[in-house]
């Protein structure tokens, strides 16, 4: 499937696929930082070099026929912030994205970001608890680049990267977390507080500076210099067990000690997405994590692939690239319940 056919599908890999711990943990990302030796930072590069480091990339991964190339200027604005919202590429990517380039394979799993902070951002994007996995993906595309790039290294500390905190390892790994039992008894900002302790980072949806939409949490690691890629991983999995374990429980206890709260929550959710005229953005994605909750505790019947495609299909962009044109907020309101209604109709 190549990247025209990426942007117009509302099936994602690592939303519609099974995974370990998938009724806490939506998805799995490791991701490591990279650049070429002897050509500036992005920052401060030339479109030469940008235009370099696109052809030198694309000729070092030629063995791997599955991954696709463009320049982010050959998408449009919409097509660009669906591969965004999909988390193929980062926000980062889109701001002066004229020297900036992706490389996506066709299963979605890997994507490669140029010319972002760093030349190279290697990512790997899998469903549920898998960070081990998406390390190896990721480290054995990393070892084909390396063969024929030659990467800004020093033996003291490592990768150099334009960002200091990325130096050493250049690995950031996270998972998104979906969290809504802890948010109803008001235990997240105490359990997020911990892990903030243990010099990991809690951010929302779409990373850094954004907000924590529909109960979804990203949880990372801060440190990259002075320890190993393994040692990062193992402690990030740990915490991230612990959470899921905090989450059960806090699920388990909400149904046995306030069921009928519980339902009336679930089925009043389901309702308005059913039946509602006007959804906003942020108001569609609570509801949908109302209703998730209630499929994992068997309070109702929904299939979690049809919830987890209307987060996608919500999403402003994907309303934009549905419509073929700009629509302002009350259209994208009426529109958004128009397909949500549709989808939710297509289950009876």
């Amino acid at each position: 499937m190549g990247i025209k056919e990426i942007v117009n599908s509302t099936k994602i890999y690592w939303l519609t696929s099974d995974g370990p711990e998938r009724d806490v943990v939506v998805s799995s990302r490791v991701r490591i930082a990279r650049n070429l030796a002897d050509i500036p930072f992005p920052g401060v590069m030339s479109d030469a070099d940008a235009e370099s480091i696109f052809h030198a990339v694309k000729l070092a991964v030629a063995k791997r026929n599955d991954i696709e190339f463009t320049w982010l200027r050959e998408l449009s604005d919409a097509e660009r912030e669906i591969l965004m919202e999909k988390h193929l590429i980062s926000p980062d990517l889109l701001e002066n994205h004229e020297k900036k380039a992706v490389m996506l394979s066709e299963d979605e799993t890997i994507s490669i970001m140029l010319n972002e902070e760093d030349h190279l951002r290697i990512q790997s994007l899998l469903p549920g608890l898998q960070l081990e996995r998406a390390w190896n993906l990721v480290n054995e595309l990393d070892d084909l680049l390396e063969e024929t790039l030659g990467y800004a290294f020093c033996e003291q500390l490592g990768y150099l990267t334009s960002c200091p905190t990325n130096v050493g390892t250049g690995l950031r790994a996270s998972a998104m977390l979906h969290l809504p039992a802890l948010n109803i008894i008001n235990q997240i900002n105490s359990i997020m507080s911990t892990v903030s302790k243990l010099r990991l980072a809690v951010r929302g949806l779409y990373g850094e500076g954004s907000e924590a939409k529909g109960n979804l949490y990203q949880v990372s690691n801060q440190i990259t210099l002075g320890h190993t890629e393994e040692e990062i991983l193992k402690n990030l999995n740990s915490v991230i067990k612990q959470i899921i374990d905090k989450e059960r429980k806090a699920r388990k206890a909400l149904y046995e000690e306030q069921r009928y709260y519980l339902e009336d929550r679930v089925f009043r959710a389901y309702g308005t997405l059913k039946y509602a005229r006007l959804l906003t953005s942020n108001e569609s994605m609570n509801l949908i994590s109302d209703v998730k909750l209630g499929a994992n505790l068997k309070i109702i019947d929904v299939d979690p692939n049809v919830l987890n495609e209307l987060m996608i299909i919500t999403r402003p962009s994907y309303l934009t690239k549905y419509a073929g044109k700009k629509l302002d907020s009350h259209k994208r309101d009426i529109l958004r319940a128009e397909l949500v209604r549709s989808k939710l109709k297509n289950l009876n």
